[in-house]
């Protein structure tokens, strides 16, 4: 396959799955990791792609939300590895806020059925929580997204302050050491940077395509974070940094 051929194809796969490995890359078209990387940072320098620690992600759709039959389908494994590891945390009688991620569904699905409070503004979330007897379940309500099935907004944001809760576990398009959390979307932004802050402890759920990028609508510093629980892919001078932070890193089986 030309050289151009390849890079064709990439920012395909890209704008396909949204985000993608060096890993993966290396193995669909047989060549070495090193080459994909090479071919990575001449797609990023052509605006085609923007390059994250061990792969890319895509700009096609940096300023809206991508709809959430797409985020199901995207790094699923991955996401659902790390909302096993999340259920790990949540005990018996704590109060919680679950965002409108796709992981923070996974986590819905992975909860058992034991007394939580748990805050949300996703309407997937709160179905998979309906099934459960022993969880008591508070919607913001507010606007309607349909692209994500979630509530942002001036009602939902009332909604949130009028609470507290233990342990906020959020998600994130962007995970930037020095700019931040990000986020496409600035109501959802807006949203969880104030779940951030009625939380005691917040819990960040990202896979490691994220680390390293931006996206549209700042959340909030990095050391507003106390914990990530990310895969095995996260670059292992990320890792360090974040931890030199006095941010547990958890890495999801």
């Amino acid at each position: 396959m030309l050289v151009a051929e390849r890079h064709k194809k990439i920012v395909e796969l890209v704008n396909e799955k949204l985000s993608i490995r060096v890993t993966e890359l290396s193995k669909i078209f047989s060549v070495t990791e090193e080459t994909i990387r090479r071919d990575l940072e001449k797609l990023e320098k052509e605006n085609l792609l923007m390059r994250s620690h061990g792969g890319a992600v895509s700009i096609e759709k940096d300023q809206g939300e991508t709809s959430y039959l797409e985020r199901e389908i995207t790094n699923a494994a991955e996401k659902k590895a790390i909302a096993v590891e999340a259920v790990r945390s949540i005990e018996a009688g704590d109060q919680i806020v679950l965002d409108a991620s796709t992981t923070a569904w996974y986590v819905a699905k992975e909860l058992e059925d034991i007394p939580l409070t748990v805050l949300t503004n996703s309407i997937k979330v709160a179905i998979e929580l309906s099934k459960k007897e022993q969880i008591k379940v508070i919607s913001t309500g507010g606007t309607l997204l349909s692209q994500s099935l979630s509530f942002v907004g001036p009602l939902a944001e009332r909604s949130l302050g009028m609470y507290h809760v233990n342990k906020a576990f959020i998600s994130c398009k962007g995970v930037h050491l020095e700019k931040g959390l990000s986020d496409f979307n600035e109501s959802q932004a807006l949203l969880k940077k104030q779940m951030m802050e009625i939380s005691d402890e917040t819990i960040l759920m990202v896979d490691s395509s994220k680390f390293g990028t931006r996206a549209f609508s700042q959340i909030a510093p990095v050391s507003k974070i106390h914990s990530i629980i990310t895969d095995s892919d996260i670059d292992e001078h990320t890792k360090k940094q974040l931890e030199e932070r006095n941010i547990k890193v958890t890495i999801a089986n």
